[in-house]
């Protein structure tokens, strides 16, 4: 049989590939500690499990699913947005239900790029940002990032002719990977941006739960004329210990709301309502658990921080997300140094350059491990390296 020529333009999938060398190493017998994924260790709360108990013994809930997501769920996003950013949407135009951010990622392609299209994309950011483009045909145009402008995509350098054919811009703070934040000035100027430039301005908030040292982080759509031309995506996943529960939500501007529900609509189904109704519980219930979370996340941060000089290694503060974005020392790709990682102390980290062309010469750190595993992993890469 023959694949589609697109395929071979797709690198494996990096978390797909860390599971495949853990695996390898695994067999040979190494107890490999994984600072890969941030998949919290962190149990669901059991406020929002005793809610999904009782929503699965509802018949209601055993039928298809709306595709946009329930009304009461549509609601509750819209509250949840209203109670934590002062932000008024109307639910049934503004919010969309989706099976995880990383859905709605990339269904937003098929509905706004052609091929050979653009799309502009953090120098370091989730690969999704650039597959999705890939998988319809189009372009990416990596916006630079760096020490040098605080890790804050530099869209304002993009060339003339990228912008020409350019649909959508992707910015995320904080950001995946390098843990930062950005100010209310670079949303303005973002919006603006994308008002002169005709794009769609996504800005994907999966950490808009976990920051630290009294930080909260914003919502995008708290800036003056966000509505004319971005959207916003939410998970569950990270702000609430749900990454297996696939249930997230995109905001915003009505017509990008309503292309991507068209994507939906003839690729996927809704989100399981009784995920949905847990949700609402997780959204709308007592939110002192996602206080604790970020306590444990930033002790965690402090550990990492505290144990990168006898290791090697240099990282700034992070200001949220459950990583540490660490430079290597020289001498080394990020490649190099995280296969050095696994072969000398049995510890995955992720090479920085997987998550952009920005981001040779650092790994990633995951704060999603176990205290006494996190230490243990830190011991043995300043042992080792």
């Amino acid at each position: 049989m023959r694949t589609a020529s697109r395929m071979a333009n797709l690198p494996p999938y990096l978390f797909a590939e860390i599971d495949r060398k853990r695996a390898l190493k695994e067999a040979e017998g190494v107890d490999v500690i994984s600072l890969g994924i941030g998949d919290p260790d962190l149990p669901t709360p059991q406020r929002i499990i005793d809610a999904m108990a009782h929503a699965i013994t509802l018949p209601k809930n055993h039928q298809y699913p709306a595709y946009a997501g329930s009304g009461p769920y549509r609601a509750a996003c819209a509250e949840w947005m209203r109670r934590r950013f002062g932000v008024d949407l109307d639910p049934a135009t503004e919010v969309l239900a989706l099976i995880g951010s990383k859905e709605g990622i990339a269904h937003l392609f098929p509905a706004f790029v052609d091929e050979g299209d653009y799309t502009l994309v953090p120098g370091v950011g989730y690969p999704v940002y650039t597959t999705g483009g890939v998988l319809v045909g189009g372009k990416t145009h990596y916006m630079p990032m760096n020490e040098g402008n605080d890790w804050l995509a530099d869209f304002e350098s993009t060339p003339a002719d990228v912008l020409a054919r350019a649909k959508m811009m992707f910015i995320s703070y904080p950001n995946n990977p390098a843990a930062v934040s950005a100010p209310a000035e670079y949303f303005d100027r973002a919006i603006a941006f994308a008002r002169e430039h005709d794009l769609l301005l996504v800005h994907d908030n999966a950490y808009s739960e976990i920051g630290f040292d009294g930080y909260l982080p914003p919502s995008i759509m708290e800036r003056p004329g966000a509505r004319d031309v971005a959207i916003e995506l939410f998970s569950c996943s990270k702000a609430y210990n749900m990454t297996g529960w696939r249930i997230a939500f995109a905001c915003g501007n009505a017509e990008a709301i309503n292309a991507l529900g068209t994507v939906k609509n003839n690729v996927d189904s809704g989100a399981f309502t009784a995920i949905q109704e847990a949700a609402m519980e997780a959204m709308l219930g007592p939110q002192e658990d996602v206080a604790e979370m970020r306590t444990i996340y930033q002790r965690r941060r402090d550990t990492v921080l505290a144990a990168l000089d006898r290791i090697g290694l240099t990282a700034r503060p992070s200001a949220g997300t459950i990583y540490v974005w660490a430079r290597i020392p020289e001498g080394y790709t990020s490649v190099e140094y995280a296969t050095a990682v696994l072969d000398k102390a049995g510890v995955i980290v992720p090479a920085g350059s997987a998550y952009g062309p920005d981001g040779e010469g650092y790994i990633r750190i995951s704060l999603a491990t176990p205290d006494d595993r996190l230490a243990e992993a830190l011991e043995r890469m300043a042992e080792s390296l």
